[in-house]
Formats: C-alpha cells, structure tokens, sequence
C-alpha cells in the first residue's frame, strides 16, 4: 500500500466527486478509478458506495480514511523534522491537551519559547486523553498533558505540580450557585452530565463514593465542553474540572467544588525511548522553567535537563 494511492483516496473521499478528485490530483479520471480499484482489491474490502451524484465512505473506507490521515500526518511530521535538522533550533512541536487549567502553564511555556527559539513552531490539539495517548502511541504527537486518572507508567512524564479541583459546572442562575461548594446530595436528584471515561467514573467512584453512581445522569460525554452546552440551557449540572470552564462564558455558567474537596493532578507526558527532535527535547526544560517563574514550587518539577535524562518518577 503505497502512501500515494492513500493520498488519492483521502482526495476523493474529501471530495465525493471522482471527476472533482482527479482534477484536484492533475490525474485523470481514469488513472484516479483504477488506482482506487486496485487498493480496495488489496485491502479485501469495499470502500465506496457510488452513488449517481456523490460517491461515499462504507464502514470499511472511514476505518481507513482516519488510519490514511495518521499516517499522513506522520510523514508530513518526519518530513519536517528532518528539513530543520540544522544549526539553529526548528522544527513543530506537537502537543495534545486535555481541559486543564495546567494549559496557563503551556502557554507561557510556549511564548518563552518562542521568544528563545523563533523558529520553532507549535501545534495544539485539543482533544480526549484516551486520543492524546493513541496519537502519541502513534508517534503523532510529541507531548501530551494528561490529568489522572490514567496509565501513565508507560510514558517518561512530569509532574506539573499543578492539580485542578472537581466539583459541578452549572448556571449562574442555579440555586446550587449561591453555595460556596456543593455534595454529591446537592445533584442526586437532578439531571447531571458526566465524563464517559471508564477510569474516570471509577475515580468519582472512589471519591464520593457509591452514590455516584445513582445519580441522575442524563448524558455521558467525552469532553467537557459538550456538557457546556446542556448546562447552557439548564438542562443538567455538570460533573467537571474547575480548569474546563476557562474555555466558557463565565457570564452564564460557574463552577462550585465539591466538599469535601478532590483534586487531579496533571502530568506532561511523552514516548519512552523514542528519538525526539530538538525543539521537542527542550519544550520540558521550558514548562519547568515556565513553572518556576509562576512562583510554583521547584520541587513540584523535574530538573531542568534534556528530556533523555527525565526519568519517570
């Protein structure tokens, strides 16, 4: 399988359109349907269905077209890895984040970089932990911020020295939100949403206790902001992190911890034993140092030295 005939099958599948494909590819139409042929017969599978007017994925073409875009992805990352290899320090560095308020960290983290190594270009991708794993798994991202619960014992990581409180997103306009803190029975009778993560359910679970799991639990999501938007219409509470609603209007929505408190902690991750490429080697010295000017504790970071010689602690 040949990343070319990829690229022209996630062409096509951008464009519906075989003809529309071809043109955009300088191929003709012809060429186009052959080699897409030819990489269903290998495969075994049909990718298409092809309809009068558009033409569309099957099951089996939108399994390959998020596999196709990942390794694309990764070749366009190897590629440019090695166009910086030069003198001075260049190069993307790619980092996954969940909903934390550890990202105030990354982004300092970021412009102090920038301002030490111009040429060094970030890239942020907001998404699940589960998703933030995968892709640095995969060697599509370089770091990745990760709050517990969760494996981490198979990344080299760092503790940021940062935790993040849970409690309850809701109106501003809810009863709940003239109370400084909120208990599980506060929300046992009324619609919540909460993360749909295993683990995490598991860490409410042992945190509050069995109630938790009676609650009313109208939706279950991935991410916090899909919460948001029941909260929005006073539809639910929500089950959340304190540093998710730095992404919200804080006019009409606001968070009340629980009592007694719980708090996640949050950790910078990245692949054991993996050859990274400069920039990404000293993104960590630049979080430690990032920490440190925020008055935070030195001994809630690791020692600023190359990330080959972090150890996992």
């Amino acid at each position: 399988m040949e990343l070319r005939v990829l690229r022209y099958f996630l062409t096509l599948a951008r464009e519906e359109n075989i003809s529309r494909a071809a043109e955009a590819l300088y191929i003709t139409q012809p060429t186009l349907s052959r080699q897409l042929a030819e990489l269903e017969e290998e495969l075994g599978v049909k990718l298409f269905e092809r309809g009068k007017r558009r033409i569309t994925l099957t099951e089996d073409g939108i399994l390959l077209r998020r596999r196709a875009e990942e390794m694309a992805e990764l070749e366009e990352k190897v590629e440019r890895e090695f166009r910086s290899r030069g003198e001075n320090l260049a190069g993307v560095v790619s980092i996954g984040a969940a909903e934390t308020c550890a990202f105030d960290l990354i982004a300092a983290a970021v412009d102090g970089f920038r301002k030490k190594y111009p040429e060094v270009a970030f890239e942020i991708y907001s998404e699940t932990a589960d998703r933030t794993k995968e892709r640095i798994d995969g060697g599509m991202l370089d770091l990745g911020l990760l709050i517990e619960p969760g494996d981490i014992e198979k990344y080299d990581f760092l503790r940021l020295g940062i935790t993040d409180r849970c409690g309850v997103m809701m109106r501003a306009d809810s009863p709940l939100a003239r109370r400084e803190h909120v208990t599980l029975d506060d929300i046992r009778d009324v619609p919540v949403v909460v993360n749909l993560r295993a683990e995490v359910r598991r860490f409410y679970r042992q945190a509050l206790g069995d109630g938790y799991e009676k609650l009313n639990v109208l939706a279950s999501v991935d991410l916090n902001g899909n919460a948001a938007y029941f909260v929005k219409q006073g539809l639910a509470y929500g089950v959340t992190l304190e540093g998710a609603m730095a992404q919200y209007g804080e006019e009409k929505l606001c968070f009340r911890p629980f009592y007694p408190e719980i708090r996640q902690e949050t950790y910078l991750v990245w692949k054991k034993y993996q050859p990274a490429s400069r920039s990404s080697r000293a993104t960590p010295r630049q979080t430690c140092a990032s920490g440190t000017t925020r008055r935070r504790s030195k001994r809630s970071f690791c020692k600023c030295c190359p990330i080959s010689a972090i150890r996992a602690r």
